[in-house]
C-alpha cells in the first residue's frame, strides 16, 4: 500500500511543500520523512482513509519542524507561517505539479538538468530510471540533479507560478519532461508504470488547455494517446513482446486512436509546417489507420521520417526511418543506412541489425546482432522475444 501512495501522491506532495515554502530540498526532504513514517506506521495503525490528506499534513509539520531546528527566523519561514492562513493565488497555472514543471525549466538551468530535475521532483523516478531514460550513467545523473539545486539557491531562483510570457520560453522543456514522463510509465514489468503514462497524458491535457492553439502541445498529447492506444498489445500472455507487426489490431484502444487522430487533422488542416511531436504523431497515426500490418503506407511513413530528420537529424530518427524504408525499399538498402550510424551502445541498434541481417539470409551475423541486442536489453519481454528470434535462426 505504500508503493500505490507514492505513486499516487509524490509528486503532488513535492510540488506542494515546494509552492508553499520556496525551497526545493526541504519539500523532497519532507516528502520522504512522511512516505518513511507512513512505511513505519500504517502496517500498524493501518492506511489512513485518505492517504494523500496525511501524507500532505506530516510532510508540512516535517517541512515546519525542519525550519524550526534549524532556527530560521527569515521571511521564508514567516511566509511560511502565513500562508496557512492566507489564499494560494495560483495565477496562470492552477495545477501545482504542472507549476513546479515550469518552475524546473527555468532558463538559468541547463537544458538536461531541467529535465532530471523535474523527472525526480515531480514524476518521483528514481536516479537509475531516469538515467536509463536519458542514456547515461548514474553518477552522471546524479550531479545533474545536485548541481541544479545548488544552481537554484546560489542563483535565488524563485519557485513561482509562471507568468504569461514564461510559457513559450519554457515549453519546449517541459514538453520534454512530460514525454520522458510517459515514456518512463510506458515500460513494462514495474509496479506504476501505468500510472506514470497516465500522468503524462494527464499533463499533457492540462497543457492542451493551457495553450490550445500550440501545435506542438497537441502534437504531443496526440503522440502520447496513439501510443497509449497500443499498450495492451505489445506484450502476449507469457510476457513476451509483440511487435507491431504481429499485434492484434483489435485489442487496440480505438476511442484512445480517434482523439489521436482528430488532433493530427486539426493539425494538418491549420496549414502550418509540423514541430517534431506533430511530425512524430502523425507516423503513429499512419500506423494505427492501417486496419493490417500489411496495409500500412510505407511511402508516407518515410516522408514523415524525413521531414522529422530534417528538424531533428539524430542517429535514432535516422535508425527508426531505416525501418521503414526497409518495408519499401528491401533490408539491403536499409542496412547500409543502419550500419554507419553511431549508436553501437544502443540496444535498438543492434535489433534493427539482427532483423535486417536475418531477412538478408545472413544467419551469423544476424546472431551475433541479437546476442549483443540480448546483452544490452533490460525489459524481460522483449528479452524473451530477441532469445525466440535468436532460437529460430538456421545456417
Amino acid at each position: 500500500m505504500i508503493e500505490e501512495a507514492f505513486r499516487d501522491e509524490w509528486s503532488r506532495v513535492v510540488a506542494s511543500l515546494a509552492r508553499r515554502f520556496g525551497d526545493l530540498d526541504i519539500a523532497e526532504e519532507a516528502a520522504g520523512d512522511a512516505f518513511l513514517a507512513a512505511a513505519e506506521r500504517w502496517p500498524i495503525d493501518g492506511q489512513p482513509a485518505n492517504p494523500g490528506g496525511w501524507l500532505m499534513t506530516t510532510a508540512t509539520r516535517r517541512a515546519i519542524d525542519r525550519l524550526r531546528r534549524e532556527n530560521v527566523r527569515d521571511q521564508r519561514h514567516r511566509a511560511a507561517a502565513m500562508i496557512t492562513h492566507q489564499p494560494d493565488p495560483v495565477g496562470i497555472v492552477e495545477d501545482d505539479q504542472l507549476r513546479l514543471i515550469f518552475t524546473c525549466c527555468h532558463p538559468a538551468l541547463a537544458p538536461e538538468a531541467r529535465t532530471a530535475l523535474t523527472l525526480r521532483l515531480v514524476a518521483g523516478l528514481t536516479v537509475p530510471e531516469i538515467a536509463r531514460a536519458f542514456l547515461i550513467p548514474e553518477t552522471t545523473l546524479a550531479q545533474r540533479i545536485t548541481r541544479a539545486k545548488s544552481k537554484i539557491r546560489a542563483a535565488a531562483i524563485p519557485l513561482r507560478v509562471p507568468e504569461r510570457e514564461d510559457l513559450a520560453n519554457r515549453l519546449a522543456d517541459v514538453l520534454a519532461v512530460i514525454y520522458l514522463i510517459f515514456n518512463e510509465g510506458y515500460l513494462p514489468g514495474e509496479p506504476g508504470h501505468a500510472d506514470l503514462a497516465a500522468e503524462g497524458v494527464r499533463l499533457a491535457r492540462l497543457m492542451r488547455g493551457l495553450m490550445p492553439t500550440d501545435g506542438e502541445v497537441a502534437g504531443l498529447l496526440a503522440l502520447m494517446l496513439l501510443t497509449e492506444s497500443r499498450r495492451g498489445s505489445r506484450y502476449g500472455t507469457s510476457g513476451e513482446l509483440v511487435t507491431l507487426a504481429d499485434q492484434g489490431r483489435g485489442g487496440w484502444d480505438h476511442a484512445l486512436i480517434a482523439e489521436g487522430h482528430a488532433l493530427v487533422r486539426e493539425r494538418l488542416a491549420s496549414g502550418l509546417s509540423p514541430g517534431v511531436y506533430q511530425l512524430q504523431a502523425a507516423i503513429n497515426a499512419v500506423h494505427t489507420d492501417a486496419g493490417d500490418a500489411r496495409d500500412t503506407d510505407w511511402s508516407q511513413v518515410v516522408a514523415l521520417y524525413d521531414q522529422l530528420y530534417a528538424l531533428q537529424p539524430t542517429p535514432v530518427v535516422a535508425l527508426n526511418r531505416a525501418v521503414a524504408i526497409a518495408e519499401m525499399d528491401g533490408p539491403e538498402v536499409a542496412l547500409a543506412i543502419v550500419e554507419p550510424l553511431d549508436l553501437v551502445g544502443y540496444h535498438s541498434w543492434h535489433v534493427t541489425r539482427a532483423d535486417l541481417l536475418r531477412r538478408l539470409g545472413r544467419s551469423r551475423e544476424a546472431r551475433a546482432a541479437y546476442a549483443r541486442a540480448i546483452e544490452l536489453a533490460v525489459n524481460p519481454g522483449e528479452i524473451a522475444y530477441l532469445t525466440r528470434r535468436l532460437g529460430e535462426l538456421v545456417g
